[in-house]
């Protein structure tokens, strides 16, 4: 199962101070084991909010609003993509995450939608069919 790792934004983080030394190569040590290990998939850090963008969609309407955000806690700092056998290691794998900023850090697991979770939606042979390209590569569908 693949699942996105969401890594909320802090305080410090929001105000555009970089990680320390120390938590940048834990934060690193910690990929390369992902990696060694074949769970990571993919993963970025991001910006700050004052630097974001938010798009409103209502019905057929776009609203842009500019960053900086209001709710820190709200925000997302980074992501990884991990591919894991089952929920269980994941949870694993998260308690092994570094702390990357002074204080209180969270991330969140969020499980992909897969392919059976759309039964009904696609039709079988939609399904059986793998997508061309770099959608398929990423396991888009």
């Amino acid at each position: 199962m693949r699942v996105m790792v969401l890594g909320k934004a802090s305080e410090t983080g929001e105000r555009g101070a970089p990680p320390n030394q120390e938590a940048f190569e834990a934060m690193d040590r910690f990929t390369e084991e992902l990696v060694k290990a074949g769970v990571l998939v993919a993963g970025a850090g991001l910006k700050s909010g004052s630097e974001a963008r938010r798009i409103i969609i209502d019905g057929d309407h776009r609203t842009v609003i500019d960053g900086p955000f209001a709710e820190t806690r709200e925000l997302v700092a980074g992501f990884q993509i991990w591919e894991v056998k089952d929920m269980d290691e994941a949870i694993a794998w998260a308690s092994r995450y570094p702390s990357v900023a002074p204080g209180r850090n969270e991330i969140e697991l969020r499980p992909f939608l897969e392919a059976a979770d759309l039964v009904g939606l696609v039709s079988p042979e939609e399904l059986a069919t793998p997508r061309e390209g770099e959608r398929g590569k990423l396991g888009v569908i």
